[in-house]
């Protein structure tokens, strides 16, 4: 007898690259070591902002009975959301513009089933993040992905055309990009709106953009950041707090409107919020969590210590021979396997002590990801070993004289 419903299997057997490499690998039974050089996931190897523990702190204590009552979007910190989004991103946002949820994982499922009904498809540029498949799935809609173009991972806007049919509803755009760190320009983002436009206009119904920008305040060399909400009106924006403070365990993130979209569009969204975050189980950040939104707008994961490890990384790979893709945001760098097949350069490295993220799990087989959240002890460990596995695969697969 199968109990488990079709969109929790079909949706399981997508996220299986992922939960195997956390679950069943080698660096799943060694992960809790103190020892190894952990550059797989987006996770903290040093010990928190000071901010966020004195802002948690401080919010815990109650001031009246309802303290720890249920929570949806609070007024309070809508209302500051909207003011800080203004200015960032030089939008008139409003407050019901912006639902509250606990993380951006929440962000994006909250939208999804706003926006899609059962078999609907959704657009979306590969390498990418390794959920939205999955998720996807489980939101019973059709996944459907068109490949970055070309070694710098260009937006492809001729294949998401080609991919467009009778059943597209949403384009999913994440900038800067995870997992190749490319921030998309706005001349990029004004070609692909033009696009869905004429494309919408062909089909006889709206294409929406889901502008995923959780990285938007980790970039380097004061690259300038574009939110497609600013060009296309019809965009939600998912973000999470998770990675600018580096606490991805401390649930915090909104999803918002654009407030460039049509006013009846508009209020349907913020209208709908309530019950989309409602029955997908809860979907709002606790109460804490809220309180302390204004201090935690505040902090930032330390990008000057973020660069140098991007540096000396990217120096010393490039250096060894490998073809590394300097990001221009996030905090992922994205480098090309050296010679060999991919499973004996990752078990070298393992042999070392160093793990990373296989490319094939965001859909790069042929590339791996490193995450820079790993400490500046560990990098230093790391770059020797780097070098002289780079140095061994390429003997190893050398043609006989």
């Amino acid at each position: 007898m199968q109990i488990i419903s079709n969109r929790v299997r079909v949706s399981s057997n997508s996220s299986a690259p992922i939960r195997e490499f956390i679950f069943q690998s080698r660096y799943a039974e060694r992960r809790h070591e103190p020892g190894i050089c952990d550059f797989t996931l987006g996770n903290p190897h040093e010990m928190p902002l000071p901010g966020i523990v004195d802002a948690i702190q401080r919010h815990a204590v109650p001031h009246d009975k309802d303290w720890f009552a249920y929570k949806t979007s609070e007024p309070e910190p809508q209302a500051f959301l909207a003011e800080c989004l203004t200015e960032e991103l030089s939008l008139p946002f409003e407050p019901a513009d912006i639902a509250l949820t606990n993380g951006g994982f929440a962000a994006i499922a909250v939208a999804l089933r706003l926006l899609l009904d059962v078999g609907d498809e959704a657009i979306f540029p590969v390498p990418a993040w390794f959920n939205y498949e999955a998720m996807l799935l489980a939101a019973d809609s059709v996944p459907k992905k068109v490949n970055l173009q070309g070694a710098r991972f260009d937006l492809d806007l001729s294949a998401i055309e080609e991919a467009i049919t009778s059943r597209t509803r949403l384009v999913i755009i994440n900038s800067p990009h995870n997992p190749t760190g490319r921030i998309y320009g706005r001349s990029e983002l004004e070609r692909l709106a033009r696009m869905l436009d004429r494309a919408s206009e062909r089909i006889g119904h709206r294409i929406l953009i889901l502008s995923d920008e959780p990285y938007r305040r980790i970039r380097f060399d004061n690259h300038e950041f574009t939110s497609p909400a600013k060009i296309y009106p019809w965009t939600l924006i998912a973000y999470s707090y998770g990675k600018v403070l580096l606490a991805p365990g401390q649930r915090l993130g909104y999803l918002a409107v654009s407030p460039l979209m049509p006013r009846e569009e508009r209020q349907a969204l913020q209208q709908n919020f309530f019950s989309a975050q409602k029955n997908l189980g809860w979907c709002f950040p606790n109460a804490v969590m809220q309180y302390a939104l204004p201090d935690l707008e505040k902090l930032s994961i330390d990008m000057t210590a973020l660069a140098s490890k991007r540096r000396l990384m990217t120096e010393t790979l490039g250096g060894a021979g490998y073809e590394v893709l300097r990001p221009e945001g996030t905090f992922y760098m994205f480098c090309k396997y050296p010679n060999g097949d991919a499973q004996q350069f990752l078990d070298a490295l393992a042999d070392h002590d160093v793990f990373v993220l296989p490319g094939r799990i965001v859909d790069a087989p042929d590339h791996f990801r490193i995450s820079l959240t790993a400490s500046a002890d560990m990098v230093a460990r790391s770059l020797p070993i780097f070098a002289d596995v780079a140095g061994t695969m390429r003997k190893k697969h050398q043609p006989a004289a």
